[in-house]
């Protein structure tokens, strides 16, 4: 092993049913220094990452060489949650491994230090309030909490490598900010960390070492600022060329500013297609969202945006009849909309469609997927069978989408490919009100672009459909008409989309456009 390296990886090859998932993948990573692995989904980063720690995929046949220092290697996955025991509370979870490493022979001194070992690994964790934190258990905490105390775990451990596994996925712009700080705090301490993120926002702010990876193989590796400058190889360029950016043209339902008149507010083209007033929705006994007063006008596009648990998907799913408890009314067309969407008529229910951040769990994966986009225009429109099923392959197929892969299961599809779907399935509706709830969250930056490009078209070709976004990603709120800002549940400020994101007139959107433009 490279006497400047912690961990090393040499020609790993990892086999499933004699299909290569990673082939001849080679790195180094050294102490201090941060390496980000880059690539489409299905690239093989997470297994080469999970190769440090010696985790493969059941049945897999791996060659190849794996070497890592004396000491453990921390994960904090994806989803931290699911590596945290919901029976016990935090303290517990940390005082067991602290108490591990001390050796003191007085029980009473043992304890004290494995809580001092405790408390300053929270601290190096950033995870203020220590104290009161210690007495919580994992589903008291948010996810950032969840995913730092997972870190403080690792550094308890003592672990010499940290792997960071999509680390920004579904988070806003100040909460990545957080993540870059605690990430750049660990590899301060001379731990290495090897990122894996299809966020190049994080990875150009954070990585030193880029390695970009494709179909198992990796195809460029260079230090970050070459790599930003200069990528050698195509795919590369490709992948980096990807990164969504606000169109000349002007945005759906926009006015060119040349065409105003002094002082005139940006109109919609079409009718107030979807109204909202006097929302109020709760959870339980506790109200979580409150909107005086939204709009979204047909042939126009709403971002809406705001940190986690602001009240986003609250809000999209009392407009699509997922969330009844609520006071007062969504109004399609100035008439009001039933709360319940069991209560919703046909021609209702197939007026305001959802699309689900996660497409995988909303197919039946049983069923072959173009079955199942074409039950929309037969359940919703009453299409005939053999019509519906050709309505569903020509939308599958002007989704990119080619006609022997929808005649898959959707576990046979990725998981952009069953995003596209998704959206086909609704689009058969011939909806006035399109929704979709983080529909690119942790999609590779390619694949990302290519649906919110056709996103964001809709409203331009359908110009009686309006389209409303939920988002963390600002980038995509920039393709919007509109954005409408929530925080703490509150809509604290909402306008054309260039003016939200250049200036603002609340100081949280301050804070979060300033955050967004320190990444990018």
């Amino acid at each position: 092993m490279d006497v400047n390296a912690v961990a090393e990886i040499k020609d790993l090859r990892v086999e499933i049913d004699g299909r290569a998932v990673v082939d001849n993948v080679s790195l180094s990573v050294a102490p201090g220094r941060i390496t980000a692995l880059v690539g489409p989904s299905g690239s093989g980063k997470t297994t080469t990452g999970l190769a440090l720690l010696g985790e493969y995929p059941p049945g897999a046949r791996v060659t190849g060489d794996v070497r890592v220092a004396e000491g453990l290697v921390g994960y904090v996955p994806q989803h931290p949650a699911a590596v945290l025991n919901p029976a016990r509370r935090i303290g517990a979870l940390l005082h067991d491994i602290a108490r591990r490493q001390v050796r003191h022979p007085r029980r009473s001194e043992r304890r004290a230090e494995a809580r001092e070992r405790v408390l300053a690994a929270l601290a190096q964790a950033q995870l203020p309030d220590a104290e009161a934190l210690l007495h919580r258990y994992p589903h008291q905490l948010s996810g950032g909490q969840q995913q730092r105390v997972v870190l403080a775990q690792a550094l308890l451990l003592g672990a010499r490598v940290v792997v960071a596994d999509e680390p920004t996925t579904g988070q806003d712009a100040l909460t990545k900010r957080r993540v870059v700080e605690r990430l750049s705090a660990v590899a301060e301490r001379g731990i290495a960390v090897v990122l894996l993120s299809h966020d190049l926002d994080v990875v150009r702010a954070l990585a030193d070492e880029v390695v970009v990876m494709r179909a198992g193989r990796v195809v460029e590796s260079a230090p970050a600022e070459r790599m930003w400058t200069a990528p050698a190889h195509p795919w590369t360029r490709t992948l980096l060329a990807a990164r969504p950016t606000t169109p000349p043209s002007t945005p759906p339902g926009d006015v060119p500013r040349d065409k105003r008149q002094a002082g005139e507010a940006t109109p919609g083209p079409g009718t107030p297609g979807l109204r909202v007033r006097g929302l109020a929705a709760r959870h339980g006994a506790t109200t979580v969202l409150r909107t005086a007063g939204l709009t979204v006008r047909s042939g126009t596009c709403l971002a809406v945006v705001g940190r986690s648990g602001s009240g986003k998907t609250t809000l999209a799913r009392c407009l699509a009849g997922l969330h009844r408890d609520h006071d007062g009314e969504v109004l399609l067309d100035d008439s009001p909309l039933p709360r319940s969407l069991r209560s919703r008529t046909r021609e209702q229910l197939a007026a305001v469609q959802y699309v689900f951040q996660d497409a995988r769990a909303a197919f039946d994966e049983h069923r072959p997927v173009l079955d199942q986009v074409a039950r929309t225009a037969s359940r919703l429109r009453g299409a005939a069978p053999a019509t519906a099923r050709a309505e569903a392959e020509a939308t599958l197929n002007g989704l990119g989408l080619a006609p022997d892969l929808v005649r898959r299961l959707p576990g046979q599809l990725s998981g952009g490919e069953l995003q596209r779907a998704a959206l086909a399935r609704a689009l058969l509706a011939r909806p006035r009100v399109l929704v979709c709830d983080e529909v690119t969250s942790g999609l590779d930056p390619i694949t990302r672009r290519d649906i919110l490009d056709r996103l964001i078209a809709l409203p331009r070709d359908h110009t009686d459909l309006a389209l409303i976004l939920i988002t963390h990603d600002l980038d995509a709120a920039a393709l919007a008409t509109r954005i409408a800002v929530l925080e703490a549940g509150e809509l604290i400020e909402q306008g054309p989309a260039h003016q939200v994101l250049t200036t603002p007139s609340h100081p949280f959107t301050a804070d979060l456009t300033r955050a967004w433009s320190a990444l990018t």
